[in-house]
């Protein structure tokens, strides 16, 4: 059984399970906003997501990550390269607005992973700023550019979902921002570094609780999305008492991020009833 194992690890390393978070996103957003399938800029976004994460969790030195000595890594490198062509291709039939919002989005995970700033390496370095950062991205990425794929005007249910999104992430990265607490370093000057475990957990079910009851400032409520993300609120304050300093190997790299597409799948099922 230890090649299904090495098979999942590299699922995860590979960031094949994150693409397909942000993959469920998208089209939790298209449920939400009634926004057509749009097949090129779904796999322009997952195929894009494996070779970004890849590159900022890899190639921050950029001449380690071209000439990797690893053959695991190797493994990884490759299948960027690959993936990066395939969002290429489907990148190709994208609009104007959306290529713009991309730019946009992709200035700022550079300014996130490269040494561009005078006092800081990067704006993960820059104290506490990370999550903000990434949260922002996967809120642009996921509610933003089918939006904009979408010639839809931006009304105010679309700034509610963003900044629901964004909120969401924010709850989902604590996991993560407690599991490094052992391994980051200390000028890093992430939530618990600077606020403790409790208090960054404190911030995590606020930050649930703000996420739930924006719920009721759409102009447009329904059941349906009361329903979702009651359920979605009960399961992040779960997620926010268990998280731990010690967590099991694969509590936040794969149940935590799994979140997003348990998410689609509920709403995919409630679809039939509500």
């Amino acid at each position: 059984m230890k090649w299904l194992k090495r098979i999942f690890d590299f699922y995860l390393d590979a960031s094949i399970h994150v693409a397909f978070a942000i993959y469920a996103l998208l089209q939790v957003t298209g449920q939400t906003l009634n926004i057509s399938y749009d097949y090129h800029l779904s796999f322009f976004i997952f195929f894009g997501s494996i070779s970004c994460y890849n590159f900022i969790k890899y190639g921050v030195e950029a001449e380690k990550y071209i000439l990797v000595a690893n053959q695991y890594q190797k493994g990884i490198q490759f299948l960027s390269f690959i993936t990066l062509g395939f969002a290429l291709y489907h990148g190709y039939f994208l609009n104007f607005d959306v290529w713009a919002g991309v730019v946009g989005l992709v200035l700022l995970t550079g300014l996130y992973a490269l040494p561009v700033l005078p006092k800081a390496k990067n704006l993960r370095s820059w104290g506490g700023l990370k999550i903000f950062v990434v949260a922002l991205v996967w809120a642009g990425a996921t509610v933003v550019l089918p939006v904009f794929s979408s010639d839809l005007s931006v009304t105010w249910d679309v700034g509610i979902e963003t900044f629901q999104r964004f909120v969401l992430v924010l709850i989902l990265l604590i996991p993560f921002e407690i599991r490094d607490l052992v391994y980051d370093k200390i000028e890093l000057r992430t939530l618990p570094q600077r606020y403790g475990v409790a208090n960054t957990k404190i911030f995590g079910g606020f930050a649930t609780l703000v996420f739930f009851f924006s719920t009721f400032l759409l102009d447009e409520l329904t059941s349906r999305a009361v329903v979702l993300k009651g359920v979605l609120f009960l399961i992040l304050g779960i997620m926010m008492f268990v998280t731990k300093r010690n967590q099991s190997k694969y509590y936040a790299s794969f149940w935590v991020e799994a979140i997003p597409i348990l998410w689609w799948s509920l709403m995919l099922l409630l679809l039939k009833w509500i």
